[in-house]
């Protein structure tokens, strides 16, 4: 091979890897993985006494007799953004995702509070509701084929989508929820990771999350 056809070789692989970074990059779009399978690293647990551990690529919450609502939760706020996890919980519990939340001493002597995605069995699934506020549920209930979306004893992808005010909830690609947040006057916090309290005699159940993305969407 010629001299000039090696550099013309040469250049056109520059190209061709340039082009594949750019898009590496435009698929990646801005999505940033909040568990990296192996640790909890970049989350503090908060309330409650159940436990939580890494098994098998997946955060595993397990129940704790006796105790409150536990929330493990993100280090960092966010405000505008998407959101995107699988998760699989035992029939009898009742499980959710904390999203713009707080924990502060002046409310409560820092109980979580804030909205949350409902992650259960019966036709509640991707509802949102208002935890520890007494605003009760912030969305409405959804048509038949929304409560059917969660399959139970099964993984199922969650997708929220969280701008200004309005908040919207995917389960298994169907639309669960939508909702102008006009009650909570919460803009920002952080997502948490909900195992459900449980009465003395209860259990132990479990809840597994794992695949937990994260896309900001400031100014979008």
């Amino acid at each position: 091979m010629s001299r000039r056809s090696l550099s013309l070789a040469a250049t056109m692989a520059l190209v061709l890897l340039g082009i594949a970074s750019r898009s590496a990059s435009a698929d990646d779009n801005g999505w940033v993985t909040l568990f990296d399978g192996q640790s909890l690293a970049g989350w503090t647990q908060k309330n409650g006494t159940a436990t939580y551990r890494v098994e098998d690529g997946t955060i595993v919450g397990t129940t704790s007799e006796g105790s409150p609502n536990s929330f493990l939760c993100t280090d960092k706020d966010y405000g505008d953004f998407e959101l995107m996890f699988e998760v699989k919980v035992d029939d009898r519990l009742n499980s959710g995702v904390q999203i713009r939340s707080r924990s502060v001493a002046e409310y409560q002597d820092g109980r979580v509070h804030g909205p949350q995605v409902e992650i259960a069995v019966g036709g509640m699934a991707g509802r949102i509701y208002g935890e520890s506020l007494d605003t009760g549920w912030l969305s409405d209930e959804g048509d038949a084929v929304a409560q059917a979306a969660f399959k139970p004893g099964a993984w199922n992808h969650y997708r929220v989508r969280a701008v200004g005010r309005t908040i919207e909830t995917w389960v298994n690609g169907v639309p669960t929820a939508v909702l102008v947040d006009d009650k909570t006057n919460m803009s920002c916090g952080f997502i948490g990771l909900q195992v459900h309290g449980i009465g003395a005699g209860e259990g132990p159940y479990e809840v597994r999350w794992r695949n937990i993305r994260v896309r900001e969407l400031a100014g979008k």
